[in-house]
């Protein structure tokens, strides 16, 4: 009679046990496969690093754009830049001379 008498003790001990293990695993699937779990963080990662990647690319090219720009200005004129560019935009060469266009 003694065993029957803790069978609803050791039932919901039991309940309890299972309760506890599937609140861990759900939490440990979110954390992993969450909109802010393990996997979602490192794809953000790399995003970041990627579009980092872009930007110091493009302040390269700004750079370049702002250092060209710098030397058509009228305080530091440089007379070869002038003359490539007026050739380069008004399509005009001197008879002696050869143009090679390098993309």
């Amino acid at each position: 009679m003694n065993l029957f008498s803790n069978l609803p003790s050791k039932f919901r001990n039991l309940m309890w046990q299972i309760a506890i293990v599937f609140v861990c695993i759900y939490f440990g699937f979110y954390t992993v496969n969450g909109d802010r779990g393990l996997l979602h963080y490192l794809y953000l990662s790399r995003e970041i690093d990627y579009a980092q990647q872009i930007a110091a690319k493009y302040h390269k090219e700004k750079v370049r754009l702002e250092n060209k720009v710098h030397l058509m200005s009228s305080e530091s004129l440089d007379l070869d830049l002038l003359d490539e560019r007026a050739k380069t935009v008004l399509n005009l060469m001197r008879d002696d001379e050869f143009i090679i266009i390098d993309e």
